[in-house]
């Protein structure tokens, strides 16, 4: 059994702050990206299809652990936007 050194408070501190300020671009980004799509009237379905997938890879490398996180909260957003947008179905 391996005993792992703790880590000092000042480095969990960090870490929390490090991952709020990544949980804040990441609200950020997905909201801009959102309203684009909902919004942009010369936006085709090609460049919607495009900025979602983009804005996945953008989430997967803040947080590269949690593909399922994206797929159960943002996926489902993104779809159903697409879907009244372009009236997909």
């Amino acid at each position: 059994m391996e005993v792992q050194p703790a880590e000092q408070p000042g480095e969990q501190h960090n870490e929390r702050v490090e991952e709020a300020r990544r949980l804040r671009r990441l609200q950020m980004m997905m909201s801009m990206v959102m309203s684009v799509i909902g919004q942009d009237p010369d936006l085709t379905l090609e460049e919607a299809a495009a900025m979602a997938a983009n804005a996945r890879r953008a989430a997967l490398n803040l947080f590269p652990d949690k593909e399922l996180a994206y797929d159960i909260i943002y996926r489902p957003r993104l779809q159903r936007l697409m879907n009244e947008r372009f009236r997909l179905q």
